[in-house]
């Protein structure tokens, strides 16, 4: 990835102090490889990250054996669960993997402590990232507890998709992402094919009536 930003071209509303500069100036850049796990369930927390470029997801193995997706960690964001084991002294419960190239700061948990401690603006900055995202992480876990699964599959797919219609994944990478089985994923997907709201093909998926998803969505 040429000519990486700095931190503070990446995160221009952060509040800048002497104590922070100090802080920031020991900051490592790191690129990974999409598929690489950052880190695993069991795993000691020893940085603080924050994404520049890409996307990480995280995910909960559940006691019955499937993958659950908690969240995503993209462009300018901090991940939940690394600022609150660090804050909490924990090990992480849940694991991260790149889902595409990843450019991340990583501050070691001693400099992240350290700007706590001396800097205001840091303070600001971790808190307020960390109130944003743990909101964003409740609403998503309210709509896979109570929302319809075809309203989440319906909104999965308009986010996923886009402005271009088409997206490149299997019903089992959908059903990790909504939390449920890929057979009651396949079941409706192919209802929404027989509809002729998606054409399926082997690996992808084509949106051909965005507005009747979005009417199954606006449910959840």
């Amino acid at each position: 990835m040429p000519n990486l930003p700095s931190w503070k071209e990446l995160f221009p509303e952060q509040q800048t102090d002497a104590e922070l500069d100090t802080v920031l100036a020991r900051a490592q850049c790191l690129n990974l490889p999409a598929g690489m796990r950052v880190f695993i369930p069991g795993a000691t927390c020893e940085n603080y990250l924050l994404v520049g470029r890409g996307r990480v997801r995280v995910q909960l193995l559940t006691a019955g054996g499937r993958e659950v997706v908690l969240y995503h960690v993209g462009e300018g964001d901090s991940c939940v669960l690394t600022t609150s084991c660090l804050l909490g002294a924990s090990t992480y419960p849940a694991e991260g993997i790149t889902e595409t190239e990843v450019m991340a700061f990583t501050l070691s948990a001693r400099d992240f402590n350290q700007g706590l401690d001396t800097s205001p603006g840091f303070r600001h900055f971790v808190f307020a990232n960390l109130g944003r995202r743990l909101s964003e992480v409740i609403v998503r876990m309210e709509q896979v507890a109570f929302a319809p699964i075809d309203a989440r599959l319906a909104s999965c797919l308009l986010t996923l998709a886009g402005q271009q219609g088409h997206l490149e994944l299997t019903h089992q990478t959908l059903a990790v992402e909504l939390g449920s089985a890929r057979e009651v994923i396949s079941r409706h997907l192919k209802r929404f094919e027989d509809h002729g709201w998606v054409r399926l093909g082997r690996g992808n998926i084509e949106v051909l009536d965005s507005a009747a998803l979005q009417d199954i969505a606006r449910l959840s």
